[in-house]
């Protein structure tokens, strides 16, 4: 899931946490939001933090040269 995916699963959260008056019998829908939201919050930093690492790490520069040895054991 990507950032966006993660803000949408936050806001529908708040939605059904701050902005909806309905009552189902069994279910709680603050407490479904409040897990919504935590779980959109918990995949941004996730996100935040990968993005982050790969920029660090970057890759391999462009210039750097390839060398592959192979070495032969006679006699064996």
């Amino acid at each position: 899931m990507g950032i966006g995916g993660c803000i949408i699963l936050f806001a529908i959260g708040a939605i059904l946490t701050f902005g909806v008056n309905w009552h189902f019998s069994g279910v709680d829908l603050t407490v479904v939001g409040i897990v919504l939201m935590a779980a959109g919050l918990l995949g941004v930093v996730v996100y935040a933090s990968v993005l982050g690492r790969r920029r660090v790490l970057g890759g391999r520069p462009v210039d750097d040269v390839v060398v592959e040895e192979r070495r032969y054991h006679e006699g064996i």
